[in-house]
């Protein structure tokens, strides 16, 4: 199988790194620094198991998409509209394109701008980028996917590959519970720079985790999203199985780049409003990491 993976970041060279290892013809639409690492070294795969260098393709150009059977959509959510844009015109009819994104809007964003089939897919994988061409793996990797034409041969690709996948009809109620996860503990590691173990340890951490939530929660039901069962139980054994891990928001601060806070804590807040719920707590945490950021940009 030919794969593209468009915004080959830390999520997106995981999984491309993974395909790559299976023997599939791979190809990273990355930034430059990263593009040029792999194209002299390969891409290093540093997981819990094993670590490797693997021989990709990489390109800074979308038009590397071309020829490809399945695109692995990984850019920031802030970027899901240009991006779709940028590749459409190289993109195989017969092309299927999977969003590994946060946020729960990406894929019904997809399928307004393309042709191609879309499918949405949850995303459970601890990654960071090490260095350019260097991705770490901390933990998990599984996905949960929407059902799609490719079906069974899709998930044998990756079971193949080493990553385990669930094939879903409540996807978007999983990517509200992942919604859920993210707007618990993404902005308070990045406020902090903590991660996920020291972060709830905190003095009044987990009173603020638990409002976050039950606010997600009566918007989530006001939306009429159906939520997984014990879905507060497993946000919080979250701390549990990924201590080390920050927040990809955390990460996004750390480096002085734009996070997607806005797709995150902000979407509670807009969808909050709509609805006339109250949602003070997301409020603050969303507001709190946009001044961070603006103050980062101001210098």
């Amino acid at each position: 199988m030919k794969v593209a993976i468009m915004g080959a970041g830390a999520v997106g060279c995981y999984y491309g790194g993974m395909l790559a290892r299976a023997g599939h013809e791979v190809v990273l639409i990355a930034r430059p620094q990263h593009v040029q690492t792999i194209e002299a070294t390969g891409l290093r795969l540093e997981t819990q198991s094993f670590d490797e260098q693997i021989k990709v393709s990489a390109s800074t150009d979308p038009s590397a998409v071309q020829g490809a059977d399945l695109v692995l959509f990984c850019v920031k959510s802030t970027d899901t509209q240009s991006a779709a844009l940028a590749m459409k015109p190289s993109l195989a009819k017969s092309a299927l394109v999977l969003s590994l994104q946060n946020g729960v809007e990406n894929a019904d964003t997809l399928r307004s701008l393309l042709e191609q089939e879309v499918a949405a897919a949850v995303v459970y994988v601890a990654t960071e980028m090490a260095g350019p061409g260097h991705v770490r793996h901390h933990g998990r990797g599984e996905l949960v996917i929407e059902p799609t034409s490719h079906g069974a041969n899709l998930a044998a690709t990756f079971a193949a590959a080493g990553v385990p996948v669930e094939t879903s009809d409540n996807v978007r109620g999983a990517l509200w519970a992942k919604l859920i996860l993210n707007c618990a503990y993404n902005a308070l590691s990045a406020i902090t720079q903590l991660p996920y173990g020291r972060l709830v340890r905190g003095e009044g951490v987990e009173a603020v985790m638990r409002d976050v939530m039950e606010e997600c929660f009566a918007v989530a039901t006001a939306e009429g999203v159906k939520l997984p069962d014990d879905v507060a139980l497993a946000i919080r054994r979250i701390a549990e199985t990924m201590p080390g891990q920050s927040s990809s928001t955390a990460q996004d601060l750390a480096r002085g780049k734009r996070s997607e806070i806005d797709h995150l804590n902000g979407l509670i807040v807009r969808c909050g409003d709509a609805l006339g719920i109250p949602v003070p707590a997301n409020r603050v945490l969303h507001a709190l990491v946009r001044l961070i950021e603006d103050k980062q940009q101001q210098g």
